[in-house]
């Protein structure tokens, strides 16, 4: 195929030209790279994008001036678009894995899985977690849906969320959903390009998403002794108008255990521990029962708008204690245990606020 050949046809009615381009997307797309990638949509899209191939096709027209063939065309596209895949691969790799510098210091989840191994199954159960960084936040366009870009260490893919509106208040109100910042879900199910006519596998909305905070960071220290070291278990239970209140408490995780069903309805409790050492029971039901996977024993928990409630040990006995339950409104962050590090409790966290005030006034 003659470079002047190729400008001909393209210019008379582009025949021959677009349909090699077509031919040479499909065969690079059947060739599936170089082994190195992982199938799916990732850091670079696994079929070549129209406009490239048009571009490259051309550049080596143009290198080949004394003329080039089909073969030749086909190596070189198939040798650029591998470079340029790992190459976007590395940076969006290099990325994740400075967003994640801290990943290193917790232990991995027991269901967690991998967002290679997602687009790899094309496939994601609902009970699995997934815990990752937020890479972007963006809007669908001609539309008020958030979506969010997420990657983790062990991926060099990177799959779009469909944010539940539970969470919008993160981005718009308090900002503390953004680049950077790492979370963990489950109760997930994948919208696949198989089925749905998209280009690219996205996960639909959960409810069941948990934002990580890390008391080393003046902004999550803030939060944490701003919000939630107002109340103690012991004040709630003394305040008689307590369904007026709207409570946010901070609380280490003393342990996860499963309960008798009520009915047929499964339940989960966290028995956690405040500052004053109290007790008290956060209580999961039905669905919610899959956010314990989420949790681990030693982690800090701050829980903002729970839903109070009056508990009942099995299906004969009459509600009465306190409780706490995963309402409507409730929020739920989390500051995960370090491996051979001390928790921070309250007191500690209200002088680390008053000094990070200090220094900014």
């Amino acid at each position: 195929m003659e470079p002047a050949a190729v400008t001909a046809s393209a210019s008379a009615d582009g025949g021959a030209f677009l349909e090699f381009v077509d031919y040479a997307i499909s065969v690079i797309t059947s060739s599936g790279g170089d082994g190195s990638e992982s199938p799916g949509a990732g850091p670079a899209p696994a079929r070549p994008p129209w406009g490239w191939t048009v571009a490259q096709v051309l550049k080596s027209c143009r290198a080949y001036s004394s003329g080039v063939t089909a073969a030749i065309l086909l190596s070189d596209l198939f040798q650029s678009w591998t470079e340029q895949r790992k190459s976007l691969t590395a940076k969006t790799k290099v990325e994740v894995t400075s967003l994640l510098n801290t990943r290193s210091k917790r232990r991995r989840l027991p269901r967690t899985v991998t967002i290679d191994s997602i687009h790899e199954k094309n496939f994601l159960s609902p009970k699995s977690v997934l815990e990752a960084v937020v890479i972007d936040v963006f809007v669908l366009p001609g539309t008020n849906i958030y979506m969010l870009t997420l990657g983790d260490m062990w991926s060099t893919s990177t799959i779009d969320l469909y944010l539940h509106r539970r969470y919008y208040n993160y981005i718009g109100q308090h900002c503390i959903l953004k680049k950077g910042r790492e979370v963990v879900l489950t109760g997930c199910c994948l919208r696949t390009a198989v089925v749905e006519g998209s280009g690219h596998a996205r996960i639909l909305p959960t409810e069941y998403m948990v934002i990580l905070l890390d008391e080393e960071q003046d902004e999550d220290a803030m939060l944490l002794a701003a919000q939630f070291c107002t109340y103690s278990f012991s004040s709630m239970m003394e305040e008689k108008s307590r369904n007026d209140v709207v409570y946010s408490f901070y609380a280490r995780i003393e342990k996860i255990e499963t309960l008798e069903p009520f009915g047929c309805t499964e339940r989960k409790q966290i028995v956690l521990v405040d500052n004053d050492d109290e007790k008290i029971k956060f209580i999961l039901w039905g669905e919610q029962v899959s956010l314990a996977n989420l949790f681990s024993v030693g982690s800090m928990l701050a829980l903002d708008s729970p839903y109070i409630s009056n508990f009942a040990h099995n299906n004969h006995e009459e509600p009465q204690e306190l409780c706490l339950e995963y309402g409507s409104a409730t929020q739920v962050y989390l500051v995960p245990i370090a491996q051979h590090e001390e928790q921070v409790g309250c007191n500690i966290l209200v002088l680390l606020f008053s000094a990070v005030l200090l220094t900014k006034t």
